[in-house]
């Protein structure tokens, strides 16, 4: 079955604010979080902890 546009849980990328270019890929309720989703994750190429905020 496929996925629709409108989906509760969308399929987000998550960018990192440190500039690499890292993205994670996850999914997020758009009722419980109808702002943009921003996560603390790893980033390898930095070697540390950077905010991921998510694209469209």
């Amino acid at each position: 079955m496929a996925r629709k546009g409108s989906d509760v849980r969308p399929v987000v990328r998550l960018r990192s604010t440190a500039g690499t270019g890292s993205v994670y890929v996850t999914r997020k309720n758009r009722r419980n979080d109808p702002d943009r989703l921003v996560l603390r994750k790893y980033d390898a190429r930095v070697r540390r902890h950077v905010d991921f905020r998510e694209e469209r």
